[in-house]
């Protein structure tokens, strides 16, 4: 059986991907086009880390219904 193949990724490399995907999930935030849920998510941040991170931003926070189902959801699992 043919042994996988090792792929290194530099940590600089790996860090601005990191920094990338924050960025992008702070813009479809503020866009509207992702929930609070989705871009913490995909920001791979916790909820108060991106809700710090909008806030540093003055990105201002929107509390509609999908995100009141996200935290409901979200309590149930807890």
């Amino acid at each position: 059986m043919p042994q996988a193949a090792r792929l290194d990724i530099p940590q600089d490399l790996l860090d601005s991907s990191r920094h990338l995907k924050r960025e992008l999930a702070l813009a479809l935030y503020a866009q509207g086009r992702l929930s609070l849920g989705k871009a913490r998510e995909f920001a791979g941040l916790s909820l108060f880390e991106f809700r710090q991170l909008l806030s540093f931003r003055r990105i201002p926070a929107r509390y509609g219904e999908e995100e009141l189902a996200e935290d409901l959801e979200i309590l149930t699992h807890a």
